[in-house]
């Protein structure tokens, strides 16, 4: 009977995705969650105060942004378990991609409130799509790296992943990082996804130096601005052939190496490479027992 009665009692988070930038897309589930929840928690409470006005929704607003939601979502949970309906918003897109919304489910989901994730608009999927790119599978890494070093190794780990390669950018940022595909990644296509949905939206795909010179030239020209997604194609056959030939010419020299050393025996080594360098059994261990 108690726990009926808590049950009873628990109100629910609700995650409500806002368009990217075009009102038209906001979804009707969505404004009836705003409507009805009894506090709304947002990113950036002017944001998300202009976007209740458009669809003349009274509520009242909590601001609840990175620096805040740590410290405070504690206290949100409790607030839905004593029968509050708390429903959240990024600035833009789906709440909990790249934002302090995904610590707010977690902390629902550990203390076993009830959350609902409403489906609307998502930067990542529209420039998956909008780049024409036909592989099958995309990898989300987030926003790309600020420093240097960090973008090639997260470019270094990901290079010989089957899979297209998204991730949020500055516009501050966009040249530095297209400079460092290019030098990364020579051979691929790139798109530039910028201000999706809304009235100066652009989608540039070419050669990653191309993309990279056109927006050098829009740089001299005047400020880039706007929401940018960056979407890198995944390897063709020919990148991946070459990626094999690396991998197994590296292979072949920790072999050569370990084999000179002698402090490991041959099974040792074959279990080494392949594990390393992601070898089948039987390449490694020709590789090993022929060298």
């Amino acid at each position: 009977m108690q726990q009926h009665e808590r049950q009873i009692m628990c109100g629910r988070l609700i995650m409500c995705p806002t368009p990217l930038g075009n009102l038209d897309d906001m979804m009707p589930r969505a404004i009836e969650a705003l409507r009805q929840a009894d506090t709304v928690c947002a990113e950036d409470t002017r944001v998300t105060g202009r976007l209740l006005a458009a669809f003349d929704i009274s509520a009242h607003l909590e601001r609840l942004d990175e620096a805040m939601i740590s410290e405070r979502a504690p206290r949100i949970i409790e607030r839905i378990k004593a029968g509050e309906t708390i429903a959240f918003c990024s600035d833009a897109g789906m709440p909990g991609v790249s934002d302090p919304g995904q610590r707010l489910i977690t902390a629902a989901r550990d203390s076993d409130v009830p959350v609902d994730v409403l489906p609307g608009p998502t930067a990542v999927a529209t420039a998956y799509v909008a780049s024409g790119f036909v592989c099958p599978r995309f990898y989300f890494g987030g926003f790309f790296p600020r420093k240097d070093h960090e973008r090639k190794t997260v470019l270094v780990n990901l290079e010989q992943l089957d899979a297209v390669l998204l991730f949020y950018e500055s516009p501050r940022r966009l040249l530095a990082s297209l400079a460092v595909i290019a030098e990364q990644m020579p051979h691929r296509r790139v798109a530039v996804c910028r201000e999706l949905t809304k009235m100066h939206e652009e989608v540039v795909v070419d050669s990653a130096e191309t993309v990279l010179d056109i927006f050098r030239r829009r740089d001299q020209e005047g400020t880039i601005r706007g929401e940018i997604v960056m979407v890198i194609d995944a390897p063709g056959k020919d990148e991946q052939c070459e990626q094999m030939d690396q991998q197994r010419n590296a292979a072949r020299d920790t072999v050569a190496q370990l084999l000179a050393e002698g402090t490991m025996s041959k099974k040792d080594i074959v279990a080494y490479i392949r594990k390393e360098y992601g070898l089948s059994r039987n390449d490694a261990y020709e590789m090993v027992h022929h060298a």
